[in-house]
C-alpha cells in the first residue's frame, strides 16, 4: 500500500511541476475603419518590409499608418466587389500584383502593380466565372506554381492555370458546385484533390484531360472556404475540418478505413456556440511545430440575415489535444463589434515583423485590424 500511495505521490507531483503549455498572447493594433471583406500582405514597393493590401488602398509596412490609393471598387449594398486578394507576379515584371474577384459582377481579374506609390492599379480582367464567394490559390496540378481557383455556387468547377505573362487558360473539372470548397490528398495517391459541399472529387493523373470522379461520401451543408484537409489525429488519413459559412458550426469529419477498405466519415463538433464560420486557415502560430486551426465569426456575412448574426464576434484559435482527441478553443479577440473581431471573407497570416512568430491580419466590415503575436 506504501508503494501505492508513494507512487501516486509522485505522479501528482510531477503533474505539478509540468509547465503549463506557452500560449500566445496577440496584441491587436487597429489599421483602418474600412469595410472591405479581404486582406492580402505582400511587399509592395520592393523594399524588403511586407504591406497591407485591402480594398482601394494598400498600407506601408512596417506602421501601415500611410496608405496609397489603389482604386475605387464597385459597391453593392454593403458589399464591395472584392472577396479574395492572392498576390501574383501576374505579367512578370518584378512587381507584386493581386488577383480577387466579386460576386456581384462575377469577374476575375487581377490588379496591377504600377511601381509606383501614388499611381492607381489598373485593373485588368481575367474571365467571367459566374458569382465568385471568393478565391484561393492551390498547386492542382503538382507543377509547383498555384493555379487560381473560384468558388462560384451554382457554377461549374474550374481552375486557371496561368499559361504565359497575364495569360490564364480555364481548366472545367465538373459541372457545378456549392457553397465551400477545399483542396488536398483524401486518398493518399499523391495528388490534390477537391472538397466540394455534397463530396469530393478525385483528381486523375492528368487534371486537365480528366475525368475527376465525384464520391458523394458526406455532405457538408454551406460550408466554409477553404474546407481544411488536415491529418487531424495522427492516423496518416487526412480528414477534413469544415465551418458553417452561414450558419452554426464547426466540426472535423474523421476519415475512416475498414479491413476492405471501404472508406467512411465520422462528423466530431469542434464548436456549436458560433455561426458565421467562413474562413479557416490551419497554420503554427504557438510555436511548437504544430500548426493550430485559425478562425472566427464573419460579421455581417448576409448583411444580418444568418442566423447568430447578432451574436458577438469573435476571433479564435483551436489547439489540438492529444490526449483527449479534441480541440481546445483560445479567443483572440471576442465580444460585441468593436470589441471582438470578425474575420471577413479573405484574412493572412504573415511574420510582418521578421521576428520569427506568425501575426493575424484580418479585414471585414467591422475594419481592417492586425494582431500581433507576442508570444
Amino acid at each position: 500500500m506504501k508503494r501505492v500511495f508513494l507512487g501516486l505521490f509522485t505522479l501528482l507531483l510531477g503533474v505539478a511541476l509540468t509547465p503549463p503549455e506557452r500560449l500566445p498572447r496577440f496584441q491587436r493594433y487597429f489599421v483602418a475603419a474600412e469595410s472591405y471583406e479581404s486582406v492580402g500582405v505582400f511587399d509592395v514597393d520592393n523594399n524588403d518590409t511586407l504591406d497591407l493590401v485591402s480594398g482601394d488602398f494598400w498600407y506601408e509596412g512596417p506602421a501601415f499608418r500611410r496608405r496609397h490609393l489603389i482604386g475605387n471598387l464597385p459597391r453593392q449594398n454593403e458589399y464591395y466587389d472584392d472577396f479574395s486578394t492572392i498576390p501574383m507576379d501576374v505579367n512578370a515584371d518584378g512587381r507584386m500584383d493581386f488577383v480577387t474577384g466579386g460576386w456581384f459582377d462575377g469577374t476575375l481579374r487581377w490588379l496591377e502593380n504600377p511601381g509606383k506609390k501614388n499611381s492607381r492599379w489598373p485593373t485588368h480582367p481575367i474571365a467571367k466565372v459566374g458569382n465568385i464567394e471568393t478565391t484561393r490559390a492551390w498547386d492542382v496540378d503538382g507543377d509547383g506554381t498555384p493555379e487560381i481557383v473560384p468558388n462560384n455556387p451554382g457554377h461549374p468547377l474550374k481552375y486557371l492555370k496561368m499559361t504565359g505573362p497575364a495569360q490564364f487558360t480555364i481548366v472545367q473539372i465538373a459541372p457545378t458546385q456549392g457553397h465551400g470548397l477545399g483542396f488536398g490528398d483524401v486518398n493518399a495517391d499523391g495528388r490534390g484533390d477537391f472538397i466540394l459541399s455534397d463530396g469530393w472529387l478525385e483528381a486523375p493523373a492528368d487534371r486537365a484531360s480528366g475525368p475527376w470522379t465525384l464520391h458523394n461520401e458526406f455532405s457538408l451543408g454551406s460550408a466554409s472556404i477553404p474546407v481544411l484537409v488536415i491529418d487531424v489525429n495522427g492516423d496518416k488519413l487526412n480528414d477534413l475540418i469544415v465551418g458553417q459559412g452561414h450558419g452554426y458550426g464547426l466540426h472535423w469529419y474523421e476519415q475512416t478505413r475498414t479491413a476492405t477498405g471501404q472508406r467512411g466519415w465520422t462528423k466530431h463538433l469542434i464548436d456549436d456556440k458560433n455561426s458565421q464560420y467562413h474562413c479557416l486557415e490551419w497554420v503554427d502560430l504557438t510555436g511548437d511545430g504544430r500548426p493550430e486551426l485559425l478562425t472566427g465569426k464573419r460579421y455581417r456575412a448576409h448583411n444580418d440575415n444568418d442566423p447568430g448574426s447578432n451574436d458577438p464576434v469573435g476571433l479564435y484559435y483551436f489547439t489540438w489535444d492529444v490526449a483527449r482527441k479534441q480541440f481546445a478553443k483560445h479567443d483572440i479577440a471576442y465580444g460585441p463589434a468593436g470589441v471582438g473581431k470578425g474575420t471577413g471573407i479573405y484574412f493572412a497570416v504573415a511574420d510582418l515583423r521578421k521576428t520569427g512568430r506568425k501575426d493575424i491580419i484580418v479585414a471585414g466590415k467591422d475594419g481592417l485590424a492586425v494582431f500581433f503575436n507576442e508570444r
